[in-house]
């Protein structure tokens, strides 16, 4: 299996997870897809969501499948007044990964990262391991160490 720098960063940081894949195809990027390829709750699948901050900065957000960004709850977390979700178009060039494989770990800049506070409900929770068709199952504070995420309320 490739090694993506998500998984890296984990093996360096002798974080345990589990890499799990499914079959994606085009139509079906989303988390909500990727949990029923995988046969768990869509709740336990995390996608995450890059914004940017009206400044060239940019902050990343961990959270259940089925919900969004509560762009206010966001915006006042972050004290960034003008965040709004990232153009798919820019996705690659700031992350270095594409839509339906971006993972909260190993992105080509270190941005702040935010996990939704429902992750500290799950034993585990899954994210993209920065390739389309491979996830991590991980513990949440596991994810949380790896990436320096924030855990907070943001849906």
């Amino acid at each position: 299996m490739k090694k993506t720098n998500a998984i890296r960063i984990l093996e360096r940081e002798q974080i345990p997870f589990e890499i799990v894949t499914y079959q994606w195809d085009e139509e079906s990027l989303d988390a909500i897809s990727a949990s029923v390829h995988l046969g768990v709750e869509a709740h336990q699948v995390y996608k995450t969501i890059v914004c940017a901050d009206g400044e060239g900065g940019h902050c990343v957000f961990c959270l259940p499948a089925e919900f969004t960004v509560n762009l206010k709850k966001a915006r006042s977390l972050t004290d960034k007044w003008e965040l709004a979700p990232l153009k798919l178009a820019k996705l690659k060039e700031v992350t270095g990964y594409v839509h339906g494989g971006c993972s909260p770990l190993g992105m080509k800049s270190s941005f702040p990262t935010y996990l939704e506070a429902l992750s500290e409900l799950e034993e585990f929770i899954f994210v993209s391991a920065g390739e389309r068709g491979l996830q991590i199952k991980i513990r949440p504070e596991d994810l949380v160490k790896a990436c320096s995420a924030t855990v907070a309320d943001f849906t």
